[in-house]
């Protein structure tokens, strides 16, 4: 009888969450053991034929790509995944690529991730990376902090074309707010721990944007890009039901 998890008694995976939420597991690489890792993802990979890590190391990388060759390590965002791969031949991964691709070619929702400045490039490409890999057609606007706004405002008509915006800001986090005043989609923000001084590594930038007085906004912890990425994600893929019904 299928439980819904996998038990290997340091871990039960939940083989149900797909069917249950629409997502299926992610792993969190961080503080794992390398054993625990490899079997993790080796049990993930048979059940479903992907699998899909945060916060992993680039000696956790390695590890994965000794099992399976075609993982992909990104340094900046640190996500590590298995993909499944076509059966054409061409060694290209399959299903989630396509389905992007063909967002780009039609009407459906897409997202935007904003940055206010490259330092927070490591949350708004985990953020990013995780909507592509369920998949999200995401269309990225980095370094666009308001010590600079006409370089947001100048993809003003991007912005208000999406489905959702992800605004990833540190210091004192102003960026969420302009954006909630821009657009009537829902923005995701996300405090980071960039910063100095009063910053206190990120609780300056929660605190605005859990204050922000612009409309529409939710706020997820410091440095949660993958929480922010799984949101957004939700929020496109219910608007996609909504035009298929």
């Amino acid at each position: 009888m299928d439980k819904g998890y996998v038990d290997l008694k340091y871990a039960k995976l939940d083989t149900d969450r797909e069917r249950r939420t629409g997502f299926p597991e992610v792993v969190f690489c961080s503080r794992k053991t390398d054993e625990a890792l490899v079997e993790i993802y080796r049990k993930l990979v048979e059940r479903d034929g992907r699998a899909f890590g945060t916060r992993a190391s680039a000696e956790q990388a390695d590890l994965i790509r000794k099992e399976f060759p075609g993982a992909e390590y990104d340094p900046v965002s640190r996500l590590l995944k298995v993909e499944a791969q076509r059966t054409d031949g061409t060694g290209q991964t399959g299903e989630k690529t396509d389905v992007i691709k063909q967002a780009g070619k039609t009407k459906l929702p897409y997202a935007v991730v904003c940055s206010a400045g490259t330092a927070d490039l490591p949350v708004a490409e985990e953020a990013a990376g995780t909507m592509e890999f369920f998949g999200v057609r995401v269309e990225r606007l980095y370094d666009v902090g308001v010590s600079g706004i006409h370089r947001l405002l100048d993809r003003e008509e991007l912005l208000q074309g999406a489905a959702v915006v992800v605004a990833v800001a540190g210091m004192e986090g102003a960026l969420a707010s302009v954006i909630g005043g821009l657009v009537s989609c829902p923005v995701v923000a996300v405090p980071t721990s960039v910063g100095y001084g009063a910053a206190f590594e990120g609780l300056s930038a929660l605190l605005t944007m859990i204050n922000s007085c612009a409309n529409g906004i939710s706020v997820v912890n410091i440095d949660n890009g993958y929480g922010a990425g799984y949101i957004a994600a939700a929020i496109c893929r219910q608007i996609e039901r909504f035009l298929k019904s």
